[in-house]
């Protein structure tokens, strides 16, 4: 990644951070998907420089990456955030510094009460079908080793455009958690659609984007 542009998220007294974070970034995702190379993959990465220091945990800075200048000058992601010019500032395209460390930042799936709720019930009730025990005894048996539902990673609330589709009536709120590795080397390799490390590199490692 040899180019960055970085937005600078304006909260003010009436609008909170993470109520911009959720406007600027749900935008970001749909420029990412609108420009995508191949399914679920973009060649755009995003950084947070500021990743849990004092303050809100991601910080107001939100890095777009890309290996040259003409692939996020084609994002245009000015255009993207017309809407909320208020609130985010945008920088010029710009290199990527000399010295620098490397993170990779990844999505961390996280199972809501309710979906760690259901998924008890369903598996009480197939062990309950197998050995002909009481519902309330595989509930009881299971709940010993229950997962715990809370999460300390940073999170960015949005809305699944596959889900809003599919079901209309169904909120598609979710929140986006993000997790950071870092490294000491750059690593190679893709980028999903909101614009962090993908498993699907052929080393099978996190890709990384420069930190400074």
């Amino acid at each position: 990644m040899n180019y960055y542009q970085e937005i600078t998220l304006l909260p003010d007294a009436e609008i909170s951070l993470s109520f911009i974070w959720q406007k600027v970034f749900q935008q970001v995702h749909i420029a990412l998907v609108e420009n995508k190379v191949a399914p679920n993959q973009s060649e755009i990465a995003v950084g947070f420089p500021e990743y849990q220091q004092a303050g809100f945990p991601l910080g107001n800075k939100l890095r777009l990456f890309a290996k040259d200048k003409v692939t996020l000058e084609k994002l245009a992601i000015t255009q993207w955030l017309a809407k909320l010019e208020d609130y985010a500032h945008i920088k010029a395209i710009k290199p990527v510094p000399s010295e620098v460390t490397y993170v990779s930042f990844i999505r961390k799936n996280v199972k809501s009460p309710e979906r760690i709720e259901r998924d008890m019930r369903q598996k009480a009730r197939l062990w309950a079908a197998k050995t002909d025990k009481r519902l309330e005894d595989c509930l009881a048996e299971l709940a010993k080793n229950k997962p715990n539902a809370q999460c300390k990673l940073p999170f960015i609330y949005l809305y699944s455009q596959r889900t809003k589709q599919r079901l209309p009536n169904k909120s598609s709120r979710f929140p986006l958690f993000i997790k950071a590795h870092e490294l000491h080397i750059e690593q190679t390799g893709f980028f999903d659609c909101y614009g962090l490390s993908s498993k699907e590199n052929n080393q099978g490692s996190f890709s990384t984007v420069p930190h400074f």
